[in-house]
């Protein structure tokens, strides 16, 4: 396979599928980093000639086309980043996108509609998705995968559209996936993660498949309190997944069994209520009152998080360590964030919601060794699953 510096698009159309998925409110873009960090590709392609069709999904619209999950706003700051003008037909196929494709010139952009209003692209019948693939190849002489967000879903503009065109990697695909293999071959050590997060349940895989290769686990955010009640501890009135009680013992045990040093809080920000405005109230991770919940670690866990994480070589930081949309419960994913800017070796900050705090706390991402684009895709990349749009892109 040839890699992007050598793939001829001079006086192509090429199909661009990148990852856009911003978090929006309002219609306004609250975090752009998804489309900044798609802007090397594309400038690349556009310097080589080509003209771009570019695909990207916007949350989950489940085939219908909600105008409160349309592209419009990231067409809007994609055309300020690049100061060039974005064509946008406000459609994902039919007579006005085939007709913009067609009479598109060399560097020049055509933005699809979120690729997601049709439910082709997410269909479980790969008929439907071949078939929604094909139309899509009709737009373009070549395809370009970018989107490493969406890389472990087997959709049509991931999975089935490569095999119908020529294809390569785009930078930032190939820079993920560098990045990952550096996670998983040979890290250097002391290796450790930090994983956050609401549910237990979302990060199960990667804890069973990291317990026998890292040499530190540190535990936070809302999936903490299943921890806690596991050991028997009150949790009052937390978050909490008591289905994976069970699962989480056989962790907690494997972790001693393989050496992994696992770090939970020892103090907790409580509060009577899941609120931007409520007070919190530190309290011993052995003593939350029955009518509070917790909503960040405390202070002194921080710091022991942050020491564990200053002594590492290799970093992976996936999960908020609380609610740090809340201010008042910010200060435990904040300073786990200042840890990982001091690790002397790589620290890789695993896209989704940490990527979105990092930002939202002020942090720089040149801070960080690398701030990943993909929340899911890295966490199927660590639990060791095959990708279907790697594999599609032959990596």
């Amino acid at each position: 396979m040839s890699d992007l510096a050598h793939f001829d698009v001079a006086g192509k159309r090429v199909f661009l599928r990148c990852d856009l998925n911003v978090p929006l409110k309002d219609g306004v873009i609250k975090d752009d980093g998804r489309i900044k960090a798609s802007l090397p590709t594309i400038q690349a392609l556009l310097e080589k000639g080509a003209s771009l069709v570019i695909a990207a999904h916007l949350g989950r619209p489940k085939g219908e086309a909600k105008p409160e999950l349309s592209l419009a706003p990231v067409a809007k700051r994609l055309g300020e980043l690049l100061g060039k003008e974005i064509i946008f037909p406000g459609a994902v196929v039919g007579d006005v996108v085939s007709n913009a494709a067609t009479e598109l010139k060399p560097g020049q952009i055509l933005l699809l509609e979120n690729i997601r209003f049709s439910s082709a692209e997410t269909s479980k019948e790969e008929s439907e998705r071949t078939e929604f693939a094909a139309e899509l190849a009709k737009l373009a002489d070549a395809y370009v995968g970018d989107g490493f967000g969406a890389v472990h879903r087997k959709h049509a503009s991931v999975f089935d559209l490569p095999k119908l065109l020529p294809h390569v990697a785009g930078t930032l695909v190939a820079a993920e996936v560098e990045v990952l293999k550096k996670l998983t071959q040979n890290p250097e050590r002391p290796y450790g993660v930090v994983l956050g997060g609401a549910k237990v349940s979302d990060k199960l895989g990667v804890i069973e498949n990291l317990l026998g290769k890292v040499d530190v686990l540190a535990i936070g955010g809302g999936m903490v309190f299943t921890f806690l009640k596991a050991q028997g501890k009150e949790i009052g009135t937390s978050l909490v997944e008591n289905e994976m009680l069970d699962v989480v013992k056989g962790l907690i045990e494997s972790a001693k069994k393989n050496g992994v040093k696992l770090v939970l809080p020892t103090d907790i920000a409580v509060a009577p209520s899941f609120s931007a405005d409520a007070t919190p109230t530190l309290v011993s991770a052995d003593a939350i009152p029955a009518d509070q919940m917790g909503l960040d670690i405390g202070p002194e866990s921080a710091k022991a998080f942050a020491i564990e994480i200053e002594k590492c070589k290799t970093v992976f930081w996936n999960g908020p360590m609380g609610v740090f949309e809340f201010a008042n419960f910010a200060a435990g994913t904040k300073t786990v964030a200042t840890a990982l800017t001091k690790v002397s070796g790589i620290s890789v900050v695993g896209g989704g919601d940490s990527a979105a705090a990092v930002r939202a706390l002020g942090f720089a991402d040149s801070e960080f060794g690398y701030i990943s684009t993909g929340g899911g895709a890295s966490l199927e990349y660590l639990e060791g699953k095959e990708l279907p749009g790697l594999q599609a892109l032959g990596l």
